[in-house]
């Protein structure tokens, strides 16, 4: 079975969470298209705990249908509420058709059986990869194989035929909800792909949440802000995190 953390699972989530869309709703406005030359899209969101649930929320704001998923959706009722008629609920598959782009957020354990289970839906599909491998909930063994062969070559493998883009996987949401559509310099959030349409997608997406992109590479080159390297955990401007990662100005 998928697993994905419910938002109302404990009181400390959902006092966590309310926090951080308590955060998104006193952002500064953003006019949707600055970034992407006025295209709305329709987002799926797999996986709508912190990371999904902030980063789902953002591109609402910015004018996107986004369909939250789970496998329980009436959990996800007050969270779609909130946000108004742009946001709605569904389960997995509902969330993939829906979507013309998708942003997956689960634990990185479930990206084999999740990828398995949906590999026509996936098949073409942008995606957003936000998923970090933590050895004590995801298994030394899918751990190991990311610190083998860096995380952007291994979410491809388990999510085969996806335009994939790895971004979003190196802060947390509180800092996603508090740093959204700050003044500028605006936060830099690394990305990374093969498929260079996905990747403007991708870069728009970003820029629509709030955020500046900083594309780092393909998707070999995701290694560089998986966790425990030089990019991940970098709260910085992207001049800052070029200069981290030895990248072109």
């Amino acid at each position: 079975m998928l697993s994905q953390r419910p938002l109302d699972r404990t009181r400390r989530d959902l006092l966590g969470l309310g926090t951080g869309l308590a955060l998104l709703a006193i952002s500064p406005a953003r006019t949707f298209g600055q970034g992407s030359a006025g295209n709305k899209i329709n987002i799926g969101v797999i996986g709508s705990g912190h990371i999904g649930g902030t980063i789902g929320s953002l591109w609402v704001k910015a004018g996107h249908a986004v369909m939250f998923s789970s496998r329980h959706p009436d959990e996800l009722k007050g969270l779609v509420a909130e946000l108004g008629p742009s946001a709605r609920a569904g389960g997995v598959k509902e969330a993939m058709a829906f979507g013309e782009a998708l942003l997956i957020a689960v634990p990185y354990g479930a990206l084999p059986e999740l990828g398995n289970d949906n590999r026509d839906a996936l098949k073409g599909k942008i995606v957003l990869d936000a998923c970090n491998a933590v050895a004590g909930r995801d298994g030394a063994q899918i751990a190991d194989e990311v610190e083998r062969n860096g995380i952007g070559l291994t979410s491809e493998k388990y999510l085969p035929g996806a335009r994939l883009v790895r971004a979003f996987n190196t802060m947390s949401y509180s800092i996603f909800a508090r740093e959204a559509n700050r003044q500028d310099p605006k936060l830099a959030v690394p990305i990374a792909g093969d498929d260079p349409e996905a990747v403007r997608i991708a870069t728009n997406l970003v820029q629509d949440a709030g955020f500046e992109p900083v594309v780092v590479g393909k998707l070999a080159d995701a290694r560089k802000f998986q966790r425990g390297e030089p990019g991940y955990g970098q709260p910085v401007t992207a001049t800052e995190l070029k200069q981290k990662l030895s990248l072109a100005p």
